[in-house]
C-alpha cells in the first residue's frame, strides 16, 4: 500500500478540518476536539457537489462524530461517510494514520 504524507499533525487545529489532493481525490481530513483520532473523508459535498466538506462544522452524538457539511447542513458519520440524514447517500473513506506525527492518506 502506497501511504501520501499530507501534513503535520500540528497542521491541523483540533475541531477542524483540512482539504487535500491524493491522486485526483479531495480529501477531506478531520481532527475533532479531545480526540487523537483523525477521520479521512470525501472532501465533495453529494448534495451540493462542492469541494467544501473540510470547511464543516465538526459535532458529536452518542459517541459518534459527524461532520455538517458548510452549505446544506447535511451530517455524515466521520468513521464510516454514512449520512445521518438520508440513508441511501454515503461519502467514501480513506485510511489514514499518523506515523511520527506526519499525516498520511492511503492512495
Amino acid at each position: 500500500m502506497n501511504w501520501n504524507t499530507i501534513c503535520h499533525i500540528d497542521d491541523i487545529i483540533p475541531g477542524t478540518g483540512v482539504c487535500a489532493k491524493v491522486n485526483d481525490a479531495h480529501v477531506a481530513i478531520f481532527r475533532p476536539l479531545n480526540n487523537e483520532q483523525l477521520f479521512a473523508l470525501s472532501n465533495i459535498d453529494p448534495f451540493a457537489e462542492a469541494s467544501v466538506m473540510s470547511r464543516g462544522l465538526l459535532g458529536e452524538k452518542d459517541g459518534e462524530f459527524y461532520v455538517a457539511s458548510p452549505l446544506l447542513k447535511q451530517r455524515f458519520n466521520l468513521a464510516t461517510g454514512q449520512c445521518l440524514d438520508d440513508d441511501s447517500v454515503t461519502l467514501p473513506c480513506y485510511q489514514i494514520r499518523t506515523l511520527n506525527g506526519q499525516v498520511q492518506i492511503a492512495g
